[in-house]
């Protein structure tokens, strides 16, 4: 169930990130991407995916940064057009920004998402794996089941409502 906490925990420190940004940039400050979970899965995706890359591009800092990039970036798009077409909803739009991809993706965050790649490979996944490792068996179920739910309950919602602010329940 590795895998399961590692989706998690990189979900987790996407929401972080995404508040910090929006916090510093003057952005919208409610950056989740569930109904009631603090996550962002989109980083998860992304995380557990780099993380799959094969060994070779660990041992490479410059194919690392670009392919982790590309790979994030790839989830990111793919992330995007599920939430456009299946749900109805738009949870950002980089149109304005260089480089970007029919507004889903942009040449500034595929940049970034190379330097997270980087951290996360090299320090921040060998820190957090050993931990994630111990976690028992019916915590991690438990929390599956929880995500489970409250990805569906925010699949359904969105789909009802188009407005990703249907999350912010809590306002």
């Amino acid at each position: 169930m590795v895998w399961l906490w590692s989706f998690v925990a990189y979900s987790f420190a996407g929401f972080l990130l995404e508040t910090a940004f929006a916090a510093a940039s003057g952005g919208r400050p409610d950056r989740k991407g569930l109904l009631v979970l603090p996550l962002c899965p989109v980083y998860g995706l992304g995380a557990c995916l780099i993380l799959l890359l094969p060994r070779w591009v660990d041992d490479r800092p410059w194919a690392l940064f670009l392919l982790g990039g590309l790979t994030a970036t790839a989830a990111e798009y793919l992330d995007a057009l599920y939430h456009e077409k299946a749900l109805g909803v738009a949870f950002w739009n980089y149109a304005g920004l260089p480089g970007n991809l029919q507004g889903r993706v942009c040449l500034p965050f595929s940049l970034v998402w190379g330097v997270l790649a980087l951290g996360l490979v090299y320090w921040v996944h060998p820190a957090l794996r050993p931990w994630l490792a111990q976690i028992p068996s019916p915590v991690s179920w438990a929390a599956l089941i929880t995500l489970s739910v409250d990805a569906v309950l925010t699949a359904a919602l969105l789909r009802r409502s188009g407005d990703p602010q249907c999350l912010s329940w809590y306002k």
